[in-house]
């Protein structure tokens, strides 16, 4: 098999195995889905601190417990008393780790950020427009790779992502893009659903070049080694970080999903 597509088979196993039980989680919604979010959060947090403090694997344990609790406990509070339960993982790391403890306080929040805003997504718009996000985010990811390893050509950012071209990217753009009108087709929604799925687009792609600039300048290739052909959870889900955080932001200065 061609270098280029030497992790295909795993990829596609482990990308399968994840899409069932995230349609699950999705279908499910409620108490299941928040649950599968926090355990997602806190394992994301757990490799996060291994990756900044890595002699510290107990603390890493830890914090990845806590930031999972807090956001589950979060989604059944009122807002005003779920802020600051998410940004008590930050506060509590900031004291326990011995380095790089910016890092860890900008990532955890994001990691909280992005799974309470997938709960509320979820909750308050329904089982549809969650499969937008996620289908958003994929296909952003899936088209991307076909596309950079088909086309090649120029490299996106070389020195933080390798195997990221401008191809790639420009195709998960015009793939969310026709997520985006699809979903406008079939909802009612406004056409401008369409720029709304590219932006989301580019705030997942801006999420994966974030964590890879991270792993890049400490000097690790992947979050760990949990899910074949990925890499870690936060490898995965590095995407979701960026759309759920900006789609946050959006329900603060926009209505959605518009009407026609």
């Amino acid at each position: 098999m061609n270098e280029k597509w030497s992790d295909l088979a795993a990829r596609m196993g482990s990308g399968l195995v994840m899409v069932l039980i995230g349609i699950w989680g999705i279908w499910a919604g409620g108490d299941i889905f928040h649950v599968l979010v926090a355990i997602i959060c806190g394992l994301m947090v757990w490799e996060l601190v291994r990756i900044v403090s890595p002699d510290q694997p107990g603390v890493a344990l830890q914090l990845g417990g806590v930031s999972g609790v807090a956001t589950l406990l979060a989604v059944y509070l009122p807002t005003g008393f779920a802020l600051p339960l998410l940004l008590a993982p930050c506060m509590v790391g900031l004291g326990q780790l011995k380095q790089n403890r910016s890092t860890y306080m900008i990532f955890t929040l994001l990691v909280l950020m992005a799974g309470f805003g997938m709960m509320n997504v979820r909750d308050d718009l329904g089982f549809g427009w969650m499969v937008w996000l996620v289908l958003v985010v994929v296909v952003t990811d899936v088209v991307g790779y076909f596309a950079g390893r088909m086309i090649g050509g120029p490299k996106f950012w070389p020195r933080v992502s390798p195997k990221k071209t401008w191809a790639g990217t420009v195709a998960g753009w015009i793939g969310a893009g026709v997520v985006g009108a699809l979903f406008a087709i079939n909802t009612g929604a406004s056409l401008q659903l369409i720029g709304v799925s590219v932006a989301v687009s580019m705030a997942s792609q801006m999420g994966d070049i974030a964590e890879s600039a991270m792993k890049r300048r400490m000097g690790v290739k992947d979050s760990s080694s949990l899910i074949p052909g990925h890499g870690g959870v936060l490898d995965r889900f590095d995407g979701m970080l960026g759309a759920s955080v900006f789609f946050l932001m959006l329900g603060q200065v926009a209505a959605f999903p518009w009407s026609v």
